[in-house]
C-alpha cells in the first residue's frame, strides 16, 4: 500500500539501495528536493526496498492499520543515524552497511546532502578492535553521514594529501573541511573527540 522512510536513521543518499532494488521505479532520487522519494501510486508493495535497506529505515505497509502503526513507530523513534555506527575507528569494518568502494566516494560523500565523514584505511593501518574507539562515541548526536573506505591503491589519500592512515576526512557542501590523520586508541579518545568536535 505505502512505503515509509524513517529519515531519522536514513542517510538520504542518492545511491540508496532501495532505489536500486525497486522494480517499478516508485523509489527514486528527487533531484529538485535533494531527497529520496517514493511514488506510492505506482508502488506494488513488493517489499524489495525494505529488504535492500541495510539499516531498516524503509518500511512497507500493506494496509491502513499497518501504515498508522509504522508511522507511529517512526514518530516515536529516538534514534539518529549516528546511533547505528557500530564500527570502531581504525579497525576492520564490522557493519557492511557503512563500508563503500572507492568508486562510490563521489556519490556517497562529495554529493552528500548532509555533512559527511569518511574513514580511509588499508590493511597496514588496521589496529586491534579491543583498543579502538567506537565511531558512535566520536559522532554521538551529530547528524552526519559516515563511511569507511579501504584505500588500497592510495588514490584518495593522494587526492587529499593524506600522509598517515587511518584518517578521517570531513566534508560539507561538496568540499573538504578538515582531516585527522593517524590512529587513536582508547587512551587517546579525549584528544580525538576534541579534534572531531572542532570539525563537525
Amino acid at each position: 500500500m505505502s512505503v515509509l522512510i524513517n529519515f531519522k536513521i536514513c542517510d538520504n543518499s542518492r545511491d540508496c539501495s532501495g532505489i536500486t532494488a525497486c522494480p517499478s521505479g516508485a523509489f527514486f532520487w528527487d533531484e529538485k528536493k535533494k531527497t529520496i522519494a517514493v511514488d506510492n501510486s505506482i508502488c506494488t508493495s513488493c517489499g524489495a526496498c525494505e529488504k535492500a535497506c541495510p539499516v531498516g529505515a524503509i518500511r512497507v505497509a500493506k494496509n491502513d492499520a499497518e501504515y498508522k502503526k509504522i508511522r507511529s513507530e517512526i514518530s516515536k523513534d529516538p534514534r539518529m543515524v549516528s546511533d547505528l555506527f557500530v564500527d570502531r575507528y581504525g579497525t576492520q569494518p564490522i557493519s557492511p552497511a557503512f563500508q563503500i568502494p572507492v568508486d562510490k566516494f563521489d556519490v556517497q560523500i562529495i554529493q552528500s546532502t548532509k555533512p559527511a565523514v569518511v574513514e580511509l584505511f588499508n590493511n597496514g593501518s588496521i589496529m586491534c578492535l579491543l583498543n579502538s574507539i567506537p565511531v558512535k562515541d566520536l559522532f554521538k548526536g551529530a547528524d552526519i553521514k559516515y563511511r569507511k573506505i579501504e584505500d588500497e591503491d592510495g588514490l584518495l589519500a593522494k587526492r587529499y594529501k593524506v600522509k598517515v592512515l587511518p584518517s578521517l576526512l570531513f566534508f560539507r557542501d561538496c568540499k573538504l573541511t578538515g582531516k585527522i590523520e593517524g590512529y587513536y586508541s582508547i587512551r587517546g579518545k579525549k584528544e580525538l573527540l576534541a579534534k572531531v568536535k572542532k570539525l563537525i
